[in-house]
């Protein structure tokens, strides 16, 4: 999964630079400014065309043009400022480092652009979409299905759902999410959004708040994220049960239909372990963006993707292995952010099912107490598993049965 979801992650990033390369750029006319960038060159990369700079690539100066060994002090080797500042940006300076490899040798990288392309384009149109379809989805959805209600006749007995440590991490996880998705959707659609809303001054404050919330709250979420697993991970495993409850979708369609589910039913599993594996991804990546010199992600990916011979067959052909650590921290962001938008939109889909989807379902997670009739409708399997070990029976003393 990690490296189908990468696949497409890269194929995205791809397309954007490809799709731009296959439009010919229109020829310019310099003459009138001595070879040197025109106003219409300006205006095309503000509209994000692809523009030919082989006019400004190429003109890093000339070591022939040097003056005399007498006269070296106040030339640059035979290259202008400009020139030099050119061949810097575009990779072509004569530049030595003592470690680092290749990847050191990076002082201006020029291809940043793309990243910024993406960012501001795709990334956040595509996210925007994603989020707000998925809202728009549960409300169609609750207008057609309305709320689940227990059908049964509620018992008044409870029974012990989540222990308090449970709903610790859950709460936990749950709390620095929702903190961090707000705080990265202000980092990401901020500029264009908060700023003609509340001005500049406003928005840079807001902003590093948002930065300082983003970046610290993101230990709470791991160390939920670490509880919730070595206490779930267990109920959390496949069963036959689950294909049952698939096949019924549920009862998430039709009233009256309840199949039989243990402490976890499938839905609730594929959303266990959407948590664990996206949440998993947007830590690893987030670390790699607070710490890019020491835990380089994509360098190490890409090389492993080289070896087993998948970028080759994705039509990549060899992926970089050498990336600067702003490189690498251009594309552990957009990682992060792809990810965060897809968990985001499995979030919002299961607070619908935790709070306005399904009645009694908040009690799991508030006070930890369900009524043996919300349990025996959606967890009977369960429920006959608590009974059996607390030697507990139903009211008219017959056992419960599984459905």
């Amino acid at each position: 999964m990690p490296r189908l979801l990468l696949s497409l992650f890269l194929s995205l990033m791809v397309a954007v630079p490809l799709a731009a390369q296959e439009a010919p750029a229109p020829e310019t006319d310099r003459s009138a400014t001595g070879g040197a960038q025109t106003l219409e060159d300006i205006l095309a990369r503000q509209r994000g065309e692809k523009i030919d700079d082989t006019f400004r690539r190429e003109d890093t100066g000339n070591p022939d043009d040097a003056a005399g060994i007498a006269a070296q002090l106040g030339t640059l080797g035979g290259a202008s400022d400009p020139e030099l500042w050119r061949a810097l940006r575009y990779g072509t300076a004569d530049v030595t480092v003592s470690s680092g490899g290749e990847a050191a040798r990076v002082l201006m990288q020029d291809g940043g652009m793309w990243w910024l392309r993406f960012r501001e384009g795709p990334l956040a149109r595509t996210g925007g979409y994603v989020l707000l379809g998925t809202l728009v989805f549960l409300a169609l959805f609750y207008m057609m299905r309305g709320r689940i209600r227990i059908d049964g006749e509620k018992t008044g007995r409870t029974v012990t759902r989540f222990k308090a440590i449970e709903r610790f991490g859950h709460w936990l996880m749950a709390g620095s999410f929702i903190l961090l998705g707000l705080t990265g959707l202000i980092s990401l659609f901020g500029r264009k959004v908060l700023i003609p809303a509340f001005g500049h001054e406003s928005f840079s404050t807001l902003a590093i708040a948002s930065k300082w919330v983003h970046n610290n709250v993101s230990w709470a979420f791991m160390l939920g994220l670490v509880m919730v697993f070595f206490m779930w991970v267990i109920h959390n495993l496949p069963s036959r049960t689950d294909i049952k409850w698939l096949a019924q979708g549920g009862g998430m369609f039709s009233e009256g239909k309840h199949p039989p589910a243990k402490k976890f039913n499938a839905g609730q599993k594929l959303i266990f372990w959407s948590v664990i594996i996206f949440g998993a991804s947007i830590s690893a990546s987030g670390l790699s963006l607070l710490f890019p010199f020491e835990l380089p992600m994509f360098a190490k990916t890409f090389a492993i993707l080289n070896d087993t011979g998948l970028a080759g067959l994705l039509g990549y052909g060899e992926l970089p292995t050498q990336l600067a650590p702003h490189e690498e921290m251009q594309y552990a962001q957009l990682w992060h952010s792809i990810i965060a938008f897809a968990l985001m939109a499995i979030i919002f889909a299961h607070i619908y099912i935790g709070s306005i989807g399904m009645e009694g379902a908040y009690d799991a997670m508030g006070s930890g107490e369900v009524d043996e009739q919300w349990a025996r409708e959606h967890h009977s399997l369960w429920l006959e598993e608590v009974q059996g070990r607390d030697g507990a029976a139903p009211a008219d003393g017959k056992a419960t049965p599984a459905e």
